[in-house]
């Protein structure tokens, strides 16, 4: 798995080090906050429509998205705007890069729905810091010239239809506007608190 971040990949002259460098400091940021993550911040409702990650039988009128005990509370509309807690986002997080890695590096068997989530922080945590450190390390194994290899991921559609390069930097976006969602929900119950 990955180590702290390579602080020398910014001095490297190619695309494909940039868009490491991004996600390699945005996931030290990120992780950094998330080591002092508590259950309390992890579960906390900024309201009480905040979609968050429940027992099965809680998920109420929502589709479930998991395949164990705790599932994530699913919108039918993809651009639900109402608020989610921080297990929420991490839930959200770790279905992304597990179905990239399983679609790309992986045997291409399972989706997002066949994800196991967490009913703690730590252990919700823990899971995240593999899947993004196991898509750190398939992508940095990776040849500059495979970036531009359209379908080298085939998760969904989208990824099928495009080079690589684009997928990995739609991580990078989703893991800067999550993560910033996480680190706003810990400084909002901080002073709510």
């Amino acid at each position: 798995m990955s180590e702290a971040f390579d602080w020398d990949i910014l001095h490297r002259r190619s695309a494909m080090a940039m868009v490491r460098g991004q996600l390699g400091f945005s996931w030290m940021v990120l992780s950094g906050r998330l080591a002092q993550l508590t259950d309390d911040q992890y579960f906390w409702r900024p309201s009480s429509e905040a979609l968050t990650v429940v027992r099965r039988h809680y998920a109420g009128q929502f589709r479930s998205l998991g395949s164990g005990e705790w599932v994530a509370q699913w919108p039918d509309e993809p651009d639900h705007r109402g608020p989610r807690t921080i297990a929420w986002l991490i839930a959200h997080l770790t279905e992304t890069f597990f179905e990239r890695w399983e679609w790309t590096f992986g045997a291409s068997a399972q989706g997002r729905a066949d994800i196991t989530l967490h009913g703690n922080a730590q252990d919700a945590v823990a899971w995240l810091t593999y899947w993004v450190e196991a898509w750190q390390d398939a992508i940095a194994a990776l040849d500059e010239d495979e970036v531009m290899t359209v379908g080298l991921s085939r998760a969904n559609e989208l990824d099928a239809g495009e080079p690589f390069g684009h997928v990995v930097l739609r991580l990078n976006r989703e893991l800067i506007h999550h993560g910033s969602e996480i680190m706003t929900l810990q400084d909002l119950y901080a002073v709510a608190a």
